[in-house]
């Protein structure tokens, strides 16, 4: 007796017949993406341009939405509003202002004013260059170690023709959500390092669980021709990546539509970045592996091995 599975088992898709018109469609998406960070850039927020940050406790409650409006009205660029603490504690981030150190003083009047004489300012801390710069390499440090990490995992664990195939297509996702933060103008800031690991995560997860299925169809079908053991073996799978995949949207589109601006701003690259990481996992990760000898490389030996 199976459990749920939402794509009937008997599923024949052809994913190796289509595999030129998803790497049409990948290479379209990687240009577009490509094109737009080296011609138009990042919307790099707060933490990556510089500026400054105040910690204030309000008099009562504050109203988010309003306050964002009355501080925009100021024109003194991006500035960020984030609960702190109490409920009458509040974080103020404001992009460094155009100009010297008068200029940032005028700003930092300027949203003292606008938010009257009441408030006790607990805090205030510049944001330069040097940490703005040391955020940037972290971050992406970060995301080349993770990706190291999951080529080492796979190496290992399957072949290095796996890995290297697995790291193609984070490769694929990472671009395509980068390229998202910029054709779109997100504000690419701290978070945005999150929702690249969260989307590498998700895309490794779901290709090894195919990459497993296809050396157990190795394995049993010792006649069947590559190209069919991929189809089989994702064909197998599909229903689980799927259930995985929708269950993670579904709760990804109610933080979306009810979570505020910072809570959307924040789970939209992530519910795209799934969504391409699923793309990539489904139709790139395994097909690529047809550029490889994957029953030569793989001993019956090392298969008992890594089966026991």
């Amino acid at each position: 007796m199976r459990g749920l599975t939402l794509i009937p088992y008997d599923t024949k898709i052809d994913f190796v017949g289509i595999r030129y018109i998803v790497y049409a469609f990948s290479i379209m998406v990687i240009v577009l993406s490509l094109g737009s960070l080296a011609f138009k850039g990042l919307n790099l927020g707060i933490d990556f341009k510089g500026g400054f940050l105040i910690e204030a406790r309000m008099p009562e409650k504050p109203d988010l939405g309003a306050m964002r409006l009355t501080l925009q009205a100021l024109e003194i660029g991006d500035v960020k509003l984030q609960e702190f603490g109490s409920e009458n504690d509040l974080l103020i981030r404001v992009e460094r202002q155009k100009g010297d150190e008068q200029a940032q003083a005028a700003a930092l009047q300027k949203i003292k004013a606008s938010l009257g004489d009441q408030v006790d300012y607990r805090r205030v801390e510049t944001v330069g260059a040097k940490v703005s710069k040391d955020l940037i390499e972290n971050g992406i440090l970060a995301v080349v170690f993770a990706l190291a990490g999951m080529l080492v995992y796979i190496w290992i664990r399957f072949e290095w023709h796996f890995g290297l195939c697995g790291i193609l297509a984070l490769i694929h996702d990472t671009i395509t959500v980068m390229g998202f933060y910029s054709v779109f103008s997100f504000e690419f800031n701290d978070t945005a390092f999150i929702s690249l690991l969260t989307t590498i995560g998700y895309s490794i997860n779901d290709s090894v669980v195919i990459y497993d299925r296809i050396r157990e169809n190795l394995r049993k079908y010792k006649k069947m021709s590559i190209a069919d053991i991929i189809n089989l073996s994702t064909n197998e799978t599909l229903s689980r990546t799927i259930l995985t995949v929708g269950t993670t949207l579904t709760s990804l589109l109610a933080l979306c539509l009810f979570g505020g601006h910072v809570v959307r701003s924040f789970c939209i690259p992530i519910l795209v970045g799934i969504v391409f990481g699923a793309f990539s996992s489904i139709f790139i990760s395994a097909n690529l592996l047809l550029f490889f000898n994957i029953r030569k490389n793989s001993s019956p030996e090392k298969e008992n091995r890594l089966l026991a």
